[in-house]
């Protein structure tokens, strides 16, 4: 019989992958949605990439209300917690954000550490293992946490890195015999199942809609979605994986890159992305007196600090994909759904 692993938040652009991976791989797949009105979506969005054979199941919980995940994890071998809640909290509101990526993470681990699941594997990001300040330049690695004392802190950077902190905590006391395992990623593209839920695949899509009237100098560590649903089952199954952080980053690629990249390969599909460099002055004059959602961002401007993935290469034997074919992959699936 089959192992069945239970996948946080079946909606999301994450966890989606994550299903459609454990499927392929023969698994029996449990998801979480916070209304059985999710299902057919989830189901759906799963179907256009296989067919699950009886093997897809859902479950009703919901990362902010302690119902329901008790039943979500009865039976269930592993765990894949990959949905973070943020509560509709407002970008510069820390408190409203900390609270329910914490608190969710811990309603997971303790149905799950209580149910006797073997191992959980829970996304985090690269940002909690990261220099505070986006000034400085290097390689770091997942021995680095992020200070989230530190007031410059971004709120979403500060409720990543308090949630992450939350969950190892907890399993130093009250783990038992499962393990936590954190997977890092960064900034994550890729095809998508649906157009419902597409998460940072949002740059490319206003990109290809000619939304985005220049670019940013802004640096992404690039992972492609299919990579990133790799390594958690990988950080699941690999015995040396229990009690490690693994950082899921790809190439570090400039904005700008990513354009001329779409503009080249993609032709007429692309004709509306732009390829204009918008200097820093502009954006940050923006930020001040325009669009405060900007505000975040500013301090990535320029930066070149970049994390290393020797560990998963390592241990797990991970290989991300380079970043210019996940980008491409990711406009041509827009394009294909008609999401531009």
């Amino acid at each position: 019989m089959p192992e069945t692993v239970l996948v946080t938040g079946g909606s999301g652009y994450v966890a989606g992958w994550c299903v459609v991976e454990l499927l392929q791989r023969g698994y029996r797949v449990r998801t979480t949605v916070r209304s059985r009105s999710k299902e057919q979506a989830v189901s759906e969005a799963v179907a256009t990439r296989l067919d699950a054979g009886g093997r897809l199941e859902f479950a009703v919980a919901d990362l902010t209300a302690d119902e329901g995940w008790h039943a979500a994890v009865k039976g269930v071998d592993h765990v894949l917690h990959v949905a973070s809640p943020l509560g509709g909290a407002v970008a510069d509101d820390s408190e409203a954000m900390i609270a329910p990526a914490r608190d969710g993470a811990l309603r997971v681990l303790r149905a799950a550490t209580a149910a006797g699941v073997r191992r959980v594997v829970m996304t985090s990001a690269a940002n909690t293992a990261s220099p505070s300040s986006y000034t400085e330049e290097g390689v770091t690695d997942e021995a680095l946490w992020t200070d989230p004392d530190d007031p410059t802190l971004i709120p979403y950077r500060r409720s990543k890195t308090l949630a992450e902190r939350a969950a190892w905590d907890f399993m130093a006391t009250s783990g038992g015999p499962t393990e936590l395992t954190t997977i890092l990623p960064g900034a994550v593209f890729g095809p998508i199942l649906a157009t419902s839920t597409i998460g940072s695949v949002g740059i490319v899509q206003r990109m290809l809609s000619g939304a985005m009237r220049g670019v940013p100098r802004i640096g992404l560590e690039i992972v492609d979605v299919r990579d990133l649903a790799d390594i958690h089952i990988r950080a699941m199954t690999s015995p040396l994986a229990a009690g490690e952080r693994f950082l899921a980053t790809g190439e570090f690629t400039w904005m700008l890159d990513m354009a001329r990249a779409l503009r080249e390969e993609l032709g007429r599909d692309a004709a509306r992305v732009s390829s204009r460099q918008i200097p820093d002055l502009a954006v940050r004059l923006a930020a001040r007196f325009r669009d405060p959602s900007l505000r975040d961002i500013t301090p990535a401007l320029g930066r070149r600090n970049r994390h290393s993935t020797a560990k998963a290469h390592r241990i797990l034997g991970w290989r991300p994909r380079p970043a210019r074919e996940t980008v491409i992959d990711c406009g041509r699936s827009l394009l294909a759904h008609g999401a531009v």
